[in-house]
């Protein structure tokens, strides 16, 4: 049996959960969120709490059961408390500017780059405007979001400039002039 899927989801007072054959709607006080769930699983709502079940003789359903109860678990805590990443943008000269629902963001290429942000998506952007704190109550939503930012500058491996998420850990490679310089003390200890 699945570890995570036989768990029950608490449901906080705010929130409304509502099952319509396979279809999951959770609808709280920072928006609404529905999910289409795995016709193997099901789910019902008793004492304040969500139960999902399922047929887990089967290896795959195993699988979709406890990813199902995953899911659910999130929308709920999406739209009660709601989900924060932090970025930081890393780099000489390199910075975001908000217009709307829109970042202008200059990442030392010849022209600024416009990075649009989904409507559930917030943006804050700090004074120095290198750090910048996106929430939803969508986490699905955010994570594609931050990837797509994280694709417009990835992080280089020999300065670590570009963007990251904060605590991203980067492993920095040597540059040439490091390598070259290891290589030629080598050689000069083996003569």
């Amino acid at each position: 049996m699945s570890r995570v899927g036989k768990q029950p989801i608490p449901v906080p007072e705010k929130v409304d959960v509502a099952f319509n054959g396979n279809q999951v709607r959770v609808k709280g006080p920072l928006g609404e969120l529905s999910w289409e769930m795995p016709a193997a699983v099901k789910a019902e709502k008793k004492d304040g709490k969500i139960f999902l079940t399922a047929d887990i003789s089967d290896m795959g359903v195993r699988a979709l059961y406890g990813t199902a109860r995953a899911r659910v678990a999130n929308m709920v805590q999406g739209v009660s408390q709601g989900y924060q990443t932090i970025v930081e943008i890393v780099g000489l000269g390199f910075k975001a500017e908000p217009e709307g629902q829109r970042l202008m963001l200059s990442l030392g290429f010849s022209h600024k780059k416009a990075f649009d942000v989904p409507k559930d998506v917030k943006v804050e952007v700090d004074k120095k405007q290198t750090t910048l704190v996106l929430k939803s109550h969508d986490k699905e939503l955010l994570g594609a979001t931050v990837a797509r930012l994280k694709a417009v500058k990835p992080t280089e491996p020999y300065k670590g400039t570009g963007i990251r998420r904060k605590g991203d850990r980067i492993i920095k490679k040597a540059g040439k002039t490091a390598a070259g310089a290891t290589a030629g003390a080598a050689g000069a200890a083996k003569k």
